[in-house]
């Protein structure tokens, strides 16, 4: 963390107070400014007067990401074509609070972290590896020559969520597509099974980020009543 920046408003607020303490405790540097100075860097919807400057986040290496580990197998989320930086952050703080291992995402046609993903994420950025692949059906090939299956999500299979049992408590990556799009045609030939998320409603589909949560919870749910 480099600095913080605050709104002159907010000087001796309590509500800034646990931060300005933090900051403090760490040694990073506060400095109060005008509040339009902090909206312009901001550079997000609605910023709420405080704004932390650190460096750029790392890289995970997908490589590490498909690993095992003793005891532990792969857990994984890839994201095809999502391009709404609210959804990206939104699928993310589901991932984390999910615990799953990483998150893949391809270099172009889908957005990456920015200062509105990062606040949608509500930290989630600061803790899940996140691996940016150049293209993503290669990325899904590489898993399942390593044992790692591969399930999509998508709103026509005829087989659900539901359906994954015992698949679940192996190595794993789930594929969420963009909402409307869906999976590309070649990342959905790269999956080894394809599900969707059963809907007793008049409505036939839920946001991308809402399957994400639905999905990797359920993953999870496998896996704790297996573990």
């Amino acid at each position: 963390m480099h600095e913080i920046w605050i709104v002159t408003d907010l000087e001796g607020d309590d509500a800034v107070a646990d931060i300005v303490a933090l900051a403090r405790a760490n040694r990073v540097p506060i400095e109060y400014v005008a509040r339009k100075r902090l909206d312009t860097a901001a550079r997000s919807e609605a910023p709420q007067g405080v704004l932390a400057r650190a460096g750029e986040l790392p890289e995970a290496e997908l490589g590490h990401l498909l690993r095992r580990r003793p005891g532990h197998v792969p857990f994984l989320v890839a994201v095809d074509q999502v391009t709404d930086p609210g959804n990206f952050g939104a699928i993310l703080r589901s991932c984390e609070g999910a615990g799953v291992d990483g998150v893949i995402v391809p270099r172009h046609r889908a957005v990456h972290v920015t200062p509105t993903v990062a606040k949608a994420a509500a930290g989630a950025v600061e803790y899940l590896p996140i691996a940016v692949v150049p293209g993503l059906p290669a990325a899904l090939a590489r898993m399942r020559e390593q044992g790692i299956w591969v399930v999509g999500l998508d709103d026509a299979s005829d087989h659900t969520l539901f359906d994954l049992d015992r698949l679940a408590d192996d190595a794993v990556c789930l594929v969420l597509g963009a909402e409307g799009a869906g999976l590309s045609r070649l990342v959905a030939e790269r999956c080894d099974m394809v599900v969707s998320i059963p809907m007793r409603g008049r409505v036939s589909s839920l946001n991308v980020s809402a399957a994400a949560a639905l999905a990797t919870y359920e993953v999870r749910r496998h896996r704790l009543n297996n573990g």
